[in-house]
C-alpha cells in the first residue's frame, strides 16, 4: 500500500485511482475527497475495497465508487458514531452512508460531515 506524500495526507495512489475513474459524479467525488483531507492532516487515504478510503487509527469511510446519482461516503463504524446533525442514513447494525446529490447538497451537508469526521479523531484521540 502506498504512503500519503510526504507534508500531506494525500495518497498518491488514490490520485492515480482519479486517473480512470469514469462517472458522472467524478467532480463531486474529488471535491468530497479535498473536504475530509482539510478536516485534519492526521486524516489519510488509501485504496481499499477498489475505493478511496479515509483513515485515522482505523477505517473512518469510503467512497461508494459505482454510485451514479449520488456520491455515496460508506462509514464502516457508522451506527456507533454520534450524529447530532443527521448526515448518516440507514439502520444497519454496523455502517452507515452518507450521500449528496449535487454540489449545493454537498455544500449544505458540510458542517455535518465534518462534525462526524472530528468526532471520530475525538473518540480515537
Amino acid at each position: 500500500m502506498d504512503k500519503p506524500e510526504h507534508g500531506t495526507n494525500r495518497n498518491p495512489a488514490v490520485d492515480d485511482w482519479f486517473q480512470s475513474y469514469a462517472n458522472p459524479q467524478r467532480d463531486l467525488v474529488a471535491n468530497v475527497r479535498e473536504f475530509i483531507l482539510a478536516i485534519d492532516p492526521a486524516v489519510t487515504e488509501a485504496i481499499k475495497w477498489q475505493a478511496p478510503t479515509f483513515m485515522y487509527k482505523g477505517n473512518i469511510a469510503s467512497f461508494f465508487p459505482k454510485s451514479k446519482k449520488n456520491v455515496t461516503l460508506m462509514f464502516h463504524t457508522g451506527a456507533s458514531l454520534p450524529d447530532e446533525l443527521g448526515l448518516l442514513e440507514g439502520d444497519g447494525e454496523v455502517s452507515r452512508v452518507a450521500r449528496f446529490l449535487d454540489a449545493a447538497d454537498f455544500d449544505a451537508k458540510k458542517p455535518a460531515l465534518e462534525a462526524v469526521i472530528r468526532r471520530w479523531i475525538r473518540d480515537r484521540g
